[in-house]
């Protein structure tokens, strides 16, 4: 890995701790130790000590990463197939349906989005599948607007008149010769959606409208640590420090692919 992939190498590192840690640990991130209620750091077993009711703070890291990076995922993959199925589709057959679909994208551009995700978790429930899935859904505008940008300018190439002129479906043609060679702008904006999913889905859960106890994510323990700080500052640094960090090296390396491929 080169130094300029530096910022994935991160993020991997990262992801890498956090699977293998919970095989490693003694304590689970869910299992209070009532003999360690708010101990210091490395006091016994606890590397980073313990939360206000004994939890191990590196367990709970280490599963809150886990459960942040696997939400941003989900949502960020759903973002992509729903934004390349509808940018492909407004592109590719253009006109009055294109005008349609895109100045639909328009209007949901225009609605506040973090509203939209509150409104399907008070109407739909918690479960942490309609996290991703309401964060998915609200995230692929861009996704579309950019794929279908893509698509207008690579249907008018010579090798696709020649694919329409030998008879080829237009589906054929979507899925041959056009979304290989969109492949790449997607990955880069894929990258760039990860960061953005990961705020959204850490602002959820610092309201409580996000990930449900017992599971755990970066954004609960940063709301635990800031209503804890006065007592444990080291509650509110570690979770908020590794938050930012996961940002920066997302949004560097989303920023690299995307000069690369635009």
């Amino acid at each position: 890995m080169t130094r300029q992939h530096w910022p994935l190498g991160v993020v991997l590192l990262l992801v890498g701790a956090a699977f293998v840690l919970p095989f490693i640990l003694p304590w689970t991130y869910d299992q209070i130790d009532w003999d360690a209620v708010r101990a210091p750091a490395f006091s016994g077993s606890h590397v980073f000590g313990t939360d206000e009711i004994g939890r191990d703070r590196l367990a709970r890291l280490a599963a809150g990463t886990r459960i942040t990076l696997m939400v941003a995922m989900a949502a960020a993959l759903v973002s992509l197939v729903v934004g390349i199925a509808w940018g492909a589709t407004a592109g590719w057959i253009g006109g009055r349906v294109d005008e349609a679909m895109m100045r639909f994208v328009d209007a949901l551009y225009a609605l506040p989005f973090m509203f939209i995700v509150i409104l399907l978790m008070v109407i739909f429930g918690r479960s942490i599948l309609l996290v991703f899935v309401g964060i998915g859904l609200v995230e692929w505008l861009t996704m579309a607007r950019v794929v279908r940008g893509q698509v207008m300018s690579l249907k008018e190439r010579p090798f696709i008149l020649a694919a329409e002129a030998a008879g080829t479906s237009g589906p054929m043609i979507l899925l041959k010769h056009i979304l290989p060679n969109i492949a790449g702008v997607a990955l880069a904006y894929l990258m760039l959606t990860v960061p953005q999913v990961v705020m959204v889905e850490s602002f959820l859960s610092f309201l409580g409208l996000g990930v449900q106890e017992p599971l755990t994510s970066l954004g609960i323990l940063v709301k635990e640590g800031a209503d804890d700080m006065d007592m444990t500052p080291l509650g509110l640094l570690l979770p908020g420090g590794l938050l930012v960090l996961i940002l920066v090296c997302l949004t560097i390396e989303g920023e690299r692919l995307r000069d690369v491929y635009s």
